[in-house]
């Protein structure tokens, strides 16, 4: 059986990605998100899983230090990197949004938008015909509008509960968003019975009710 390594994110997708994988039949129960330990070796399922931030995952796969890759969908339309989207796993969900501040009732002709997601926002209002200034920001992106530094922000929401403890309403919803099973080109034709298997038995756990 060929040995496959797997990129798993850290964050807000582990829980369900580690569960995923275990009821594909995949050995991961030694893997834990808090450990200090970034790589992890099943000898049983011979595959090696590397544990990384969400926004490397797809930079890891394109250039082949990793075979697949378990990541957001919202990380994949930010890097645009070149790899193969396969499966969309059902899990993880939340929803792309432009916010802003609850009482404000106008915004200027070249608004500034605060995000982590920069190139997704430029494109989003550039489909609009609107013109805006983006600002990268890589976290407590709720901030920017409450301290002055932009008029609206595009990030990821779940449940609201964040926007709504910062005085932020959503404004426009860009895309629904739930993680993605990633391939590296090479690997999916060299590896393609492992890989091909994988996918089978990953669709029939989310067909089971994941």
């Amino acid at each position: 059986m060929e040995q496959l390594t797997i990129a798993l994110s850290k964050g807000r997708i582990m829980k369900d990605t580690l569960k995923l994988l275990q009821e594909t039949g995949i050995e991961c129960s030694d893997i834990y998100e808090d450990s200090r330990k970034l790589i992890f070796n099943s000898t049983k399922s011979r595959i090696k899983f590397i544990i990384a931030k969400p926004f490397d995952i797809p930079t890891y796969v394109e250039y082949g230090v990793a075979d697949l890759g378990i990541v957001g969908k919202d990380v994949i339309m930010e890097e645009k990197k070149d790899v193969y989207e396969l499966v969309d796993l059902k899990f993880g969900f939340c929803r792309l949004v432009v916010a802003g501040p609850k009482e404000r009732k106008g915004y200027p002709p070249h608004p500034r938008i605060a995000s982590k997601y920069p190139r997704i926002a430029e494109e989003y209002f550039m489909q609009k015909g609107e013109q805006v200034e983006i600002i990268k920001l890589n976290g407590s992106v709720e901030l920017a509008p409450i301290i002055g530094l932009s008029d609206k922000i595009v990030d990821i929401v779940s449940t609201g509960k964040t926007l709504k403890e910062n005085n932020l309403k959503e404004l426009e919803e860009i895309d629904k968003i739930t993680a993605r099973l990633i391939a590296n080109r090479v690997s999916f034709r060299l590896k393609s019975k492992r890989i091909n298997d994988l996918i089978k038995k990953i669709n029939s756990v989310i067909e089971e009710g994941f």
